[in-house]
């Protein structure tokens, strides 16, 4: 299976004098894989290390991290700025939102070109597809109810095409 890294999080400035450090997220679903010990951390993925989280403080939007190897101020100034990836499996779901999905062709159930996938939205409620289909753009709300499958290797997407969806 191929390794799938995301981008989680940034790192924006330190807190405290023992590698303490503030975050942007990235993702929705960065509550969901900050913990997870799959994490690299870099300027792109291709110039990143490995690196786990040690301890996180706090609540809300005053929460802290600490990261293995960063127990000081110095060291924590050193990875200010950069970026937290995630290694996922090709299944999860985090993949249903990445921009890796643009152009992916938009396919019915019966094998009919609906049309492309030209952007991914992340809305309050839940996430769509804008998808382009002779000309016009929709939007496709991404439900398990819609989308049926996620096919990465021949770049498709099959979708159940419901009554309205391209009204």
């Amino acid at each position: 299976m191929d390794k799938i890294f995301h981008p989680i999080a940034k790192v924006t400035k330190t807190s405290g004098l023992k590698g303490d450090v503030c975050l942007k997220p990235l993702s929705r679903y960065f509550e969901k894989y900050i913990n997870k010990n799959k994490l690299m951390i870099g300027s792109s993925i291709d110039r990143s290390n490995k690196i786990s989280v040690e301890m996180i403080n706090g609540i809300g939007k005053k929460r802290k991290f600490k990261f293995s190897g960063f127990d000081s101020l110095d060291s924590a100034k050193k990875i200010i700025g950069k970026t937290i990836f995630v290694q996922t499996s090709k299944d999860s779901e985090i993949n249903w939102i990445s921009r890796n999905i643009l152009n992916y062709k938009v396919i019915d159930e019966s094998g009919n070109l609906v049309g492309h996938i030209i952007d991914v939205m992340w809305l309050p409620s839940h996430d769509a597809y804008i998808i382009e289909k002779e000309s016009k753009e929709y939007i496709i709300p991404i439900v398990p109810e819609i989308i049926k499958q996620v096919d990465y290797e021949n770049r498709n997407i099959i979708i159940k095409v419901m009554d309205g969806l391209f009204n």
